[in-house]
């Protein structure tokens, strides 16, 4: 496959004419002289053409298609003119990839606290089950509410609670490590996913969790206002992991730390009962929930 450079006819100087010295600007060289510089274009462009041409035509007949193709492509791209950062059509296509990356970050958000909403987290999970490092340790769950929330929203307002929701996310994630992620789950209940973390580090991220909003300075919306929350953490190694049986022990262990006085983070030992982390562990009224189907949650 040959493309042919551009006829000498459209590159040749014209006719030498006597005249005042060229200046810049006027003529010498090609700047500024639009003719002198589509050519040279024109040149290197077939230059560079055929050299992916070629390049392709090797890789083929090496049988190496994948490889050809992209040379194939990059010579298309430079034919028209694709591979120049400020092309129309290269600018245009930047701009559609942009917004689109915009709206599907956008779909997967929720609206009001910014973290990830119920949909991400359903696909998120099931993408986490053939995850190398949920099949080495396991995966964990954490399912966190908002203490007496509605308090908040009657005595304060809506759009008070509001800020208040979008507090705490932030607190959540900042406690999160490498890896995890915050997604609402509904209301004033928020669902931690930590993959590839054992047992004591998911209860340990928790707890850094819990403690960060209990010390967060909440009196700087109002001096009055102070703001817990209870989280119940689950842990599997089950694989591939039962997701459904994880949100069910988080939800399980999450009532069991609000029935233990709230502001706490309820998890199962390996003997199946239920504890608490942190300080919290000293209560002595800690409710003990059947395991049943929960006994392979560590």
């Amino acid at each position: 496959m040959e493309l042919s450079a551009p006829r000498p006819s459209d590159t040749v100087e014209r006719p030498y004419h006597p005249g005042p010295p060229p200046t810049a600007g006027s003529g010498g060289g090609t700047a500024g002289n639009p003719r002198r510089e589509s050519s040279l274009e024109a040149f290197l462009d077939a230059d560079a053409i055929q050299a992916q041409v070629s390049a392709s035509e090797e890789l083929a007949r090496l049988g190496m298609w994948e490889e050809a193709y992209q040379r194939l492509r990059g010579a298309v791209q430079l034919l028209h003119g694709l591979d120049r950062p400020h092309h129309p059509v290269r600018v245009e296509l930047d701009r559609l990839r942009r917004e689109h990356a915009a709206a599907w970050e956008q779909a997967r958000r929720d609206f009001l606290t910014a973290s990830y909403n119920r949909r991400y987290l359903d696909d998120r999970l099931a993408t986490l089950l053939d995850d190398p490092a949920v099949a080495r340790v396991g995966m964990a769950l954490a399912m966190v509410d908002i203490d007496h929330f509605k308090k908040v929203n009657d005595r304060y307002g809506h759009p008070f609670g509001d800020r208040v929701l979008q507090r705490v996310v932030a607190e959540l994630d900042a406690a999160l490590p490498e890896g995890a992620f915050c997604a609402r789950y509904g209301g004033e209940e928020f669902a931690l996913v930590l993959p590839g973390l054992g047992p004591d580090e998911a209860v340990a991220v928790c707890e850094r969790a819990r403690l960060r909003i209990d010390r967060y300075r909440w009196a700087d919306l109002d001096p009055e206002l102070r703001v817990t929350v209870s989280v119940g953490v689950a842990h599997t190694l089950t694989q591939p992991p039962d997701v459904e049986q994880l949100l069910v022990g988080a939800d399980v262990l999450l009532y069991a730390a609000k029935g233990a006085g709230r502001n706490a983070v309820a998890y199962r030992r390996e003997d199946g009962r239920v504890a608490l982390a942190g300080p919290a562990g000293g209560r002595r009224d800690i409710p003990q929930p059947g395991t049943g189907d929960l006994a392979r949650l560590a």
